[in-house]
């Protein structure tokens, strides 16, 4: 008998791709979209999980929004924080596994080097707070739940979404603009979605508990980022580095928040693909998916 997977945040560039991933291995896979559940509410959730009663619940919802939740701390909290308890609370009655996906955002970067699980974490905003809390609801009221740190996650699913992704916001400024300015002096690991969902599926598979980090394989400034996506998608804005001082955001972010897979990979896991692969692949799938405007 198939195995069942409850994957919460369905619609986005992580949810499609675990829908796809686990499907794609055999297993049952119920898909909760942004209205078909209310996570934030304790009773909803507890009969979604109830009444499937899966092995394994997913969650991949989240409140993103880094600078607006400055000014809405508490709603970021509700999403992030507060739904993740419901989730462990309802995972609990049922010997569910729970898989939570956390941020790089939970260091201050202050390292100066890529992440490892056991650094000591220092949010540095309410988004940030919000992030780190769910990891410890998660961890409070379950005794071994699968945490999965991620950064700057893209994937062909930010095709269908509002809020997009870097890729997309910086394909469409080289449209709209003859030049754009972006950050040089913050580095971070950005993750290709059917990489991550690929190597979550592994870790579940393996009986891997515990918080591993998975981030792209590549660290990587923004600015250098968006000279890759340029050159890859055979487009040449004038691009002019800048930094933090000069591009002053309502939250403070991470100067440097790359994650280290090297537990990922001691556990036996594949290595994640190299950015200029990773970004290669999404403009295929982007030229396959919107061949009029791409």
């Amino acid at each position: 008998m198939a195995k069942k997977a409850l994957i919460f945040g369905s619609g986005g560039q992580l949810g499609v791709e675990l829908v796809r991933e686990f499907s794609s291995r055999g297993w049952q896979v119920t898909a909760r979209k942004r209205g078909d559940v209310d996570i934030t509410d304790s009773a909803q959730v507890e009969q979604a999980i109830a009444t499937l009663a899966p092995d394994v619940v997913l969650n991949s919802a989240a409140y993103n929004q880094v600078d607006l939740a400055e000014r809405e701390p508490q709603a970021a909290l509700l999403v992030n924080a507060l739904a993740v308890r419901n989730l462990a609370l309802a995972c609990r009655q049922t010997d569910a596994l729970l898989v939570h996906f956390s941020t790089d955002y939970v260091f201050d970067g202050a390292a100066g080097r890529s992440y490892v699980e056991t650094d000591a974490v220092h949010p540095l905003g309410a988004y940030a707070v919000s992030k780190l809390a769910g990891e410890l609801y998660a961890q409070a009221y379950l005794d071994r739940p699968l945490i999965v740190r991620t950064s700057g996650v893209f994937g062909p699913g930010a095709l269908y979404t509002a809020t997009g992704n870097f890729i997309e916001t910086m394909l469409r400024l080289a449209r709209e603009r003859g030049s754009l300015q972006v950050v040089e002096d913050h580095v971070a690991s950005p993750t290709y979605s059917p990489a991550l969902a690929s190597r979550t599926a592994d870790l579940v598979e393996k009986g891997l508990r515990g918080v591993f980090h998975i981030g792209g394989g590549t660290p990587i400034s923004w600015f250098d980022y968006a000279k890759l996506i340029f050159r890859l998608a055979g487009l040449s804005p004038q691009l002019k580095p800048t930094d933090e001082r000069q591009y002053r955001t309502a939250a403070r972010r991470p100067k440097y928040s790359a994650l280290s897979n090297a537990k990922m990979e001691a556990a036996g896991l594949h290595a994640m693909p190299t950015m200029e692969a990773a970004v290669a692949s999404y403009l295929e799938q982007r030229q396959r998916l919107m061949p009029v405007t791409a």
